[in-house]
């Protein structure tokens, strides 16, 4: 068995594809250590000699994987060689669909990527949303967002509302529990009104205490025991309130995302389709 294995993504677009599938294939081997590296927009033939070599050096000869999506059967090819562990998505993918549909794909690059002017005028509106509704900030406009997260500090509250909203089209805010709302086991008056909308974050107070000591080492903010003491609080809040809680412990910020439009019953935007 391999103890590590380079990995890398190739595209003639953004990547995106090749690299949450292989990322999701190779997370199933937890016992190996993968050095990851994407290559997107490979376009032309120059260019894709250019990666190759570069792949073929930095790997030494010890057959790295590569996840492909490119389109073009010229630029393609020159990834196909003994040196590498190929793996072409779309080839598999869409020979299999041409057959079963009775039909030819585009075979476009990037196609679903293209985003008419609809659907990235609201993408820019849900991220300046959530930007300008982050931390707590303008809470009397809460009613105007579509989802709205509440946590203690650093629970990861801002990264997910910046996926909601980036990536999802939502207009995200979130409102972090502090003391004042931690001691009292209260929330403020301008989430009441939109409790429908509300999803609580939480984590293990070993994570907490982690994230909060990269910033204030030493201090009493990243106490474990302050860090367990305010998780609890939250719990008694979100349980006072009927709040659903998620608890981000071992979750990417898309698992999370998903699961917080998830429990809300919420669906992906219809203009986002285009994107």
């Amino acid at each position: 068995m391999w103890k590590s294995k380079d990995v890398y993504y190739v595209s003639d677009s953004t990547g995106i594809l090749a690299t949450n599938l292989g990322q999701a294939l190779i997370c199933q081997f937890p016992e190996i250590n993968f050095y990851e590296e994407k290559f997107p927009f490979i376009q032309n033939v120059k260019e894709a000699r250019e990666t190759i070599s570069h792949i073929r050096k930095q790997s030494g000869g010890r057959r790295p994987l590569i996840f492909s999506t490119i389109m073009d059967n010229r630029v393609r090819k020159i990834f196909e060689t003994p040196e590498v562990e190929f793996f072409d998505v779309f080839d598999f993918f869409l020979g299999r669909l041409e057959s079963v549909l009775e039909a030819k794909a585009l075979r476009v690059p990037g196609f679903s990527h293209h985003i008419d002017d609809v659907g990235m005028v609201k993408r820019v509106e849900a991220i300046h949303f959530c930007l300008g509704h982050d931390d707590g900030t303008k809470i009397d406009e809460f009613d105007e967002a579509e989802i709205i997260l509440l946590g203690v500090s650093r629970v990861g509250k801002t990264p997910v509302c910046v996926y909601l909203a980036s990536q999802m089209g939502f207009k995200s805010a979130n409102f972090p529990l502090t003391s004042e709302y931690l001691d009292h086991f209260r929330l403020p008056e301008g989430i009441a009104p939109n409790m429908k909308r509300v999803v609580g974050l939480t984590t293990t107070a070993e994570l907490l205490h982690s994230a909060r000591g990269k910033r204030y080492p030493e201090s009493n903010y990243a106490n474990k025991v302050t860090c367990l003491d305010e998780i609890q609080k939250a719990q008694q809040i979100f349980k006072k309130y009927n709040i659903p809680v998620i608890n981000s412990a071992g979750k990417s910020i898309e698992e999370t995302a998903t699961q917080v439009i998830h429990q809300l019953g919420l669906s992906r935007k219809p203009w986002l389709k285009s994107l």
